[in-house]
Formats: C-alpha cells, sequence, structure tokens
C-alpha cells in the first residue's frame, strides 16, 4: 500500500494574469453569494501580494486580511481594494430572460 498525499487546493496560486482573475471576480459577482464575492477578492489578493495591495490602497496589511475575511466589510474600503486591484466596477443591465423553450 502506498501513502497518498492530499495537498490544499489554493485558487490563488492559479490567478497568474488579469483575464483569469478579471473572470473569476466577474463569475463571483455573478453567480455567487456576497460571501463568494469577498472570498474571491482574497484569492486575487493573495495572488497578487497582501504588501503591494496594502502599498496601493494606504490600507496596512492586517486591516486588508480581516476586511477580506468579514461578512459585512465596508463598500468604501471593498472599492478601495478593487481600485489597488487596478479594477473598476461597472454596472450593466441584466440580460433579458430568453423566451424560447
Amino acid at each position: 500500500m502506498t501513502d497518498t498525499k492530499i495537498s490544499r487546493f489554493d485558487v490563488a496560486e492559479y490567478l497568474t494574469d488579469e483575464i483569469l482573475i478579471n473572470a473569476y471576480l466577474n463569475e463571483a459577482l455573478t453567480d455567487g453569494a456576497p460571501s463568494d464575492f469577498i472570498q474571491a477578492l482574497n484569492d486575487v489578493a493573495r495572488a497578487k501580494g497582501m504588501n503591494e495591495l496594502a502599498e496601493k490602497t494606504g490600507i496596512r496589511r492586517e486591516s486588508l486580511y480581516k476586511t477580506l475575511q468579514s461578512e459585512k466589510p465596508r463598500f468604501d474600503t471593498m472599492l478601495k481594494i478593487i481600485d489597488g486591484m487596478g479594477l473598476q466596477v461597472t454596472l450593466t443591465p441584466k440580460a433579458e430572460p430568453s423566451l424560447e423553450a
């Protein structure tokens, strides 16, 4: 019998380019609960580096961790984090549901 080793999956290790990061965040925002989006932002922040994000946002690293683990972070703080990631929030109308069966 062989010993099977299982390592913990960390999505942050796979968020390697801006297109993938954008798609990941949009998917979490579109199809997930607010907590899913906050977790996705946490994953992206870890992928990009918390120290770098702290410098860009002016938010201490410890506060970033706390914010990105909170159930209800402040909206203005979330906007600073998103801006620090080089992203912006854009709203678009929802697509009308198709009547085709």
